[in-house]
């Protein structure tokens, strides 16, 4: 066991996604968000031209970023981090403003009509917090998703991560997603994702 602060980060293995969506389904029925609204979603692309075409499936949600710019951006303070570093939003202090939603590069946030807040991905925080995984995870029926504390060795996060090359959204940004993906041979994050996260 490491003796390093716990790191919470999720491993997305591209190679074992079969774009089922059953992990928005999971955060969806988890989290009881609005109609319209997802805080986990797949988006499929395409890349190469006919007939050399290769088909992907990325499966998006909050980076948890380790240098989160909508925590910067965040005027009351609404934006929190959380043991572990989990990014969250104490909806009571939000006065939806949208100023985090226009920081985050990833378009991860949305704003709750049932609060009145922003709102994204947790990694299930209320789950973690008792040693459970996050929804997605527990149903992701490729068993492409991967949590843990990257800083526990024991981890499967941490041995994923030590076996395999991985690669974030747009590291330049300097933000440190902790949402790695593994892809499949011959590819980059960087030819799926496209420019900035067009989606």
């Amino acid at each position: 066991m490491s003796t390093k602060e716990k790191r919470y980060a999720m491993v997305i293995d591209l190679r074992r996604c079969i774009g089922c969506s059953s992990c928005t389904v999971a955060c969806k029925l988890e989290n009881a968000t609005p109609e319209g609204n997802f805080r986990s979603w797949v988006v499929e692309r395409e890349t190469g031209a006919y007939p050399a075409v290769d088909r992907y499936n990325l499966p998006r949600l909050c980076n948890h970023c380790e240098n989160p710019p909508c925590y910067k951006a965040c005027p009351t303070k609404a934006t929190v981090l959380a043991e572990g570093g989990s990014v969250l939003v104490d909806a009571a202090k939000c006065i939806g403003c949208r100023y985090c939603m226009a920081a985050c590069p990833y378009t991860a946030r949305f704003i709750n009509k049932k609060v009145q807040a922003a709102d994204k991905c947790t990694f299930c925080h209320h789950r973690t917090i008792h040693g459970l995984l996050p929804a997605c995870v527990t149903t992701c029926v490729g068993h492409a998703r991967f949590f843990g504390d990257r800083n526990d060795e024991n981890s499967a996060v941490a041995k994923l991560l030590a076996a395999n090359k991985t690669e974030t959204l747009d590291p330049e940004l300097g933000t440190g997603p902790q949402v790695y993906y593994i892809l499949p041979a011959g590819t980059t994050l960087k030819a799926i994702w496209g420019s900035r996260g067009e989606e």
